[in-house]
Order: C-alpha cells, then structure tokens, then sequence
C-alpha cells in the first residue's frame, strides 16, 4: 500500500497533539481560562443573593417566586448538559464555550430591561442558564483531558475563580448598587459575563496519540497458494510461541518472507500524521456524541444519586445567607463580609481538597465521602447561630467544607471508581442532567419552607437533609464498584479456561506435520 506523510501545521486553530498526557503544556492556558470562566458563572450566581431583597420590593414578590430565577436558571444550566457534551464533540469546545459566554452576556444584559419577576424567568432562568451550561461543562471537561497525576489539584485550584468571585463581587455589587440601582448593576454585569468569550477563544483541543501505535494496512489480494502458506507458517509461529509466554500478532509484518518494513521517522520534533492510502477508503470510526451506557454502571448510578441530593446544598445557602443574617438584625454590610468570608474559606476549601486527592495512594471517593458529611453538619449548625460571630463561624465552616466538595465532585468522575477518564465527557453530561432535578427544586423549596414557617433557618434544614442522602448514596458508589468487576470477571475467566479445551484435531496435527516438513526442508537447505 501507498504510505503518504503529511505534517500538521501548528496554528491557534489546531489541536494540539502529544504522545500521553501533558500534565501541562498548554493546559496551564486552559486552567487559566477555566478560573475566569468559574468566576463569570458559578462566581455570580451564587452573588445573586445581593440582588435578592432588591427584587422582592421592585416586583413586589414572595421569597419561593424570586428563588424561581436561580432556581430556573440551574435548572436549565443542568437539564440541558447533554445538549453541551453533544455539542462539545460535533463541534468542539472552543466554539461551544464562545457561544455560552454570548448567550450568558445577552441573557443578564435582557434581565436588567425586566419589567416582571417572569421576565426574570426567561432571561436570566432560561438564556443565561443554557450559555452557563455552555461554558461551564466543556471548559471542566477539556481541563481534565490535559492533566493525569496534577489533576485534581489543578482542577481545584482552577475551580477557586468562582469563590474569588463571591468575595469580590457580593461587596462590589452592593456598594454599586449604592450608587446607580440594582438595575444598572445587573447591566454592568452581564456586560463583564462577555469575557467569557475570550476565554472560550484559549480552549484549544488535545490529542492524544500514542508512541507504538501500530499502522494496519489493508492487505493486497493474494493467490491461493501463497495465501496458504503464509497461513500454515503463521500456524507454526504461534504453536511454537506458546510455551515462550510470548504474543505473536499474524499481520503481515510478523510473517518472515519478502514483507517490506517501512522505516520509522527519526525526527521527533515534528508532529506527523499519517495517512494510509489504499485502493478502497477506510471507513473512519464514527465518534459517539453521547454515550449512555455509563447508565448500566451500578456505581455512576450511585454516584450520579449523590449528586442530585447534594446540589440541594450547594445553592440555597448562598442565597439565604443575607436574608437571615438580616433577619437576626445584622446590617446590609455585615451581612455582604459573611458572604465574602464564606467565599474565601471556599478557597482554602478547594485547594486543600486537590491537595489532598493528588496524594497518592489514596482513595478518593472516601476523602469525598468524610468531607460531606461535615458538609452536613455544617448546614445543621446554621439554624443555631443567633449573631454576627455565629453566623460568620457557621458560614466559614460551610464554605471551607463546600469547597471540598463542590471542586471535586465533577472531576472525580475522571476516576476509575466511577466511570474512569475514557467516559468522563458523556458521564459529566448524563451526571449534571440528573442534578438538574435538585437545580430546580432546591432553592423553590427552601423558599416555601420560609414562606410557611417564616423562619430562614427551615431552608438551611432541607438543605442538610438532602445532603445527608447524597452522604448516604456516595457510601455504596466503591462497593457498587467491586460488585461490577466481581461479575464481569468471573465470564471472562470462564471463557479463557474454556478456550483451550477441544482444539481441531485434524487441523493441528495437519498443521504441524507440515511445520515440521517445512523446519526440515529448511535445516537441509
């Protein structure tokens, strides 16, 4: 066959091709872009509790309508994650974050123009939401592919854009507030939320191609007879290689004779691709935009469960904050530092936590487990602060224990006792879609329990109480694991004791005869 060698030219355009995982490289870039992409997403939906009260009085709504926004909003950012995922390998990360950052922008800029609380809905829940899930997932997703042994503590790290933005944006936005009216200020927002786009523009795609990747040629028609020897000589190559433990491959390269042996380029600082050019064209192996196999994986289920019941936890605090320290007559100030506090100890949180997981060997998912169930107790504490210092050592200890959590719960997915990193991008896509269910129905929930108890510390309760679920879920996500590779083991096992057994007597003994025959010939000559 026709062997043509073509070189890739390296532009902004062009992946960017290795022989294993960077753990570096341009994914130092890509951390960079994900640490501002955090802090235009996540960083500002958990600052709209600011926004909270000035809403309440300009619609003149319920606490349970105004949490519809956010509600909404996650809702729609976690609903239509495998919308992203597919989007993501048709047309590749850049193009899709660039596109959410724009849908993100337009969303927030709508929202300031908003004459109603269902304005609201619809700019902020549904467009702003679905540029969220845009620019969020895939910038997650490709991260992880650039780093193996640092990922965790990359990712971590990375992930504390989103808490800078709490600390920095809660006071901002109040004193802006202060000065030109909420209104404004959303405006002001939505038109920063346009970086995104930038960010989008560095997410340059990885790929991975492995050193000793062997080329297969389709093999040109031969004669019979040739055809026939070739495959009593591969015959006696493999029976006499059995004892020697070692694994012969019948391509026409292992088969002694005139095969001609292409020689292997000596440069290695040119990145090459190599195109096989036969008289039929190869049919290339279609991608799979979406794989949902990962649903018959015991162990993803588990995990997937402990998702859902802990996003329950994730946003209300944030939101409820203020109102209740408000509530417990602490001023508007006050009450924005105990959110910024929140937000650094989130921080430490999440560094801490990546610090933790790139120790190795260490099993992950029990770290995971350890750090939400504290998260738990730390949302039960809440209800029992009565002042300022309570209230800030309460929301310290949250955020640290939040941080832990919420930075590693998507990237431990890229673990092999979940799904392993091979199935991370449709798993991440099938994982935030179930979470879209506690995304909708958290924040709504925790508004009526207020509403019908006329108590801020009934919202703290729910979200403690789904938390201690996903504690519960997240405990049967390792044995679940064990389970599964118990019972695909044991068939396979069977079949490789079984394939030795009954071999056709006829065949080998022809086909030994005619080795031995043919070792001779050879020895005489």
């Amino acid at each position: 066959s026709r062997m043509t060698v073509r070189a890739v030219k390296m532009s902004c355009a062009a992946p960017n091709v290795y022989t294993k995982v960077p753990d570096g490289g341009w994914g130092w870039t890509v951390a960079f872009a994900f640490f501002f992409v955090e802090a235009l997403t996540y960083g500002i939906i958990k600052s709209f509790g600011v926004f909270f009260n000035d809403l309440m009085e300009s619609f003149d709504e319920t606490n349970s309508r105004i949490s519809w926004i956010i509600s909404i909003c996650v809702f729609v950012q976690t609903f239509t994650a495998p919308l992203s995922t597919v989007l993501s390998n048709r047309f590749g990360h850049r193009v899709v974050v660039m596109a959410g950052g724009a849908l993100i922008s337009s969303g927030m800029v709508a929202a300031s123009f908003a004459r109603t609380v269902v304005d609201m809905y619809v700019t902020i829940g549904v467009v702003s939401g679905l540029g969220y899930c845009l620019s969020f997932l895939p910038t997650v997703t490709i991260l992880s592919q650039y780093f193996d042994k640092r990922r965790s503590l990359v990712t971590a790290v990375a992930s504390t854009g989103e808490c800078f933005a709490v600390f920095s944006f809660a006071p901002a936005i109040t004193a802006l507030k202060e000065r030109i009216g909420w209104r404004y200020s959303l405006l002001a927002v939505g038109v920063l939320q346009l970086s995104i786009v930038i960010c989008g523009s560095l997410l340059r795609p990885i790929l991975i191609i492995k050193e000793q990747e062997e080329v297969k040629a389709q093999p040109v028609e031969e004669p019979a007879e040739t055809k026939y020897m070739l495959e009593n000589e591969q015959t006696r190559t493999s029976i006499e290689s059995i004892d020697s433990g070692v694994e012969i491959t019948t391509s026409p390269s292992n088969v002694p004779g005139k095969t001609k042996v292409e020689p292997k380029s000596e440069e290695p600082k040119e990145n090459v691709q190599i195109l096989v050019d036969n008289n039929s064209t190869p049919t290339e192996p279609k991608t799979q935009l979406l794989d949902f196999s990962v649903m018959k994986d015991y162990s993803f289920i588990c995990y997937a469960f402990f998702g859902l019941f802990a996003t329950l936890g994730f946003f209300a605090p944030s939101l409820y904050i203020i109102p209740l320290s408000l509530s417990l007559g602490i001023g508007k100030d006050h009450s924005a530092y105990i959110l910024s506090a929140m937000a650094i100890a989130e921080v430490f949180g999440r560094i801490s936590a990546g610090w933790v997981l790139n120790k190795k060997p260490i099993r992950k998912i029990y770290i995971e487990l350890i750090c939400v169930v504290l998260l738990s107790v730390a949302l039960f504490a809440f209800p029992f602060a009565s002042e300022f210092w309570g209230l800030m050592t309460c929301s310290v200890f949250f955020g640290f224990m939040l941080g832990t959590v919420a930075g590693t719960h998507i990237p431990l997915l890229a673990e092999d006792d979940v799904v392993g990193i091979a199935k991370m991008s449709s798993a991440a896509g099938v994982y935030v879609f179930i979470q879209s269910l506690a995304g909708l129905a958290g924040p709504p929930l925790a508004g009526v329990l207020v509403d019908t108890t006329q108590n801020y510390s009934s919202a703290f309760y729910s979200c403690a109480a789904g938390m201690v679920l996903g504690a519960a879920f997240l405990s049967l996500v390792r044995p679940c694991k064990l389970g599964l590779c118990r019972r695909r083991e044991q068939p396979v096992e069977d079949t490789a004791a079984q394939a030795p057994q009954d071999p056709p007597e006829d065949f080998i003994e022809m086909d030994i005869g005619k080795a031995d025959s043919s070792g001779k010939g050879a020895d005489g000559t």
